[in-house]
């Protein structure tokens, strides 16, 4: 058995060497076809976006900008079960939990609390899953077009609670509204 008929993936093809025609040689037809191409695209509807006037229609299953949740009390959510740390498949989350003190149940819910909750994310792809993980729905992805402002320092981007608890205003705003539905 010679090397020339070895094939290892088995989609070895064997190539002719015919001579070109006369037309074939002035690659006339190529450049004409390629022209043509070119021509229909100038007929085409354009796909530019004129972004400060026009605002892209965004996707019903976009998922933005990581948020903690606050209850209509002001108190955050998470309970520091841990279960959005291990649902996260580029292992994003990292908490630490703690006990709740007598004098912060003003702050949180349940005895347990994270007392460090951060997302890192340069290693987040935005899935979702530690959204649908979260049994107390303490934390969900946003509609905000805003995902991570760019920056030089690799610290930037590891997001604490400072950055993804909910502002109360908008804890506030929120109990106001489902009050009102």
């Amino acid at each position: 058995m010679s090397i020339e008929t070895i094939s290892l993936s088995g989609r070895k093809k064997l190539v002719s060497n015919k001579e070109m025609t006369f037309w074939e040689r002035l690659y006339l037809v190529a450049i004409v076809k390629g022209l043509l191409i070119t021509i229909k695209h100038f007929f085409k509807k354009k796909a530019t976006i004129h972004y400060p006037e026009q605002v892209r229609e965004m996707s019903p299953v976009y998922r933005g900008q990581h948020m903690l949740k606050r209850d209509e009390q002001g108190r955050e959510n998470c309970t520091a079960c841990g279960l959005c740390a291990l649902s996260c498949p580029a292992e994003a989350i990292t908490m630490k939990a703690a006990e709740r003190k007598a004098d912060e149940k003003h702050l949180y819910r349940e005895e347990k609390y994270a007392e460090i909750y951060e997302i890192n994310m340069l290693r987040c792809i935005f899935c979702g899953l530690c959204e649908e993980a979260c049994p107390k729905d303490a934390i969900y992805l946003t509609t905000s077009k805003v995902l991570v402002p760019s920056s030089y320092e690799r610290e930037d981007f590891i997001f604490g609670k400072d950055k993804l608890v909910m502002p109360l205003e908008m804890a506030i705003k929120n109990a106001q509204l489902n009050n009102a539905n």
